[in-house]
């Protein structure tokens, strides 16, 4: 995974979402469906896919999948 499109395509495929690049920068929480489950599951792709462990605190303050994306690269 390098760009946030690519993040937006896993976790389309993984988690059944509908999301599209444009939503990257929007908040979480006016994406459909989005709760706190949903963000846990997707914290549980992120780091199946990265092949290591995420940094939770802050994924859970984190704003938009953008800002979650940045954590997950590592930037």
């Amino acid at each position: 995974m390098t760009g946030v499109e690519d993040m937006i395509t896993l976790l389309n495929r993984e988690l059944g979402l509908f999301l599209r690049p444009e939503d990257a920068g929007a908040p979480l929480e006016a994406l459909p469906g989005w709760d706190s489950l949903l963000l846990f599951r997707l914290v549980a792709v992120l780091e199946e896919e990265a092949g290591r462990p995420l940094p939770v605190a802050e994924v859970v303050t984190a704003g938009t999948l953008a800002e979650i994306h940045a954590l997950a690269v590592g930037l």
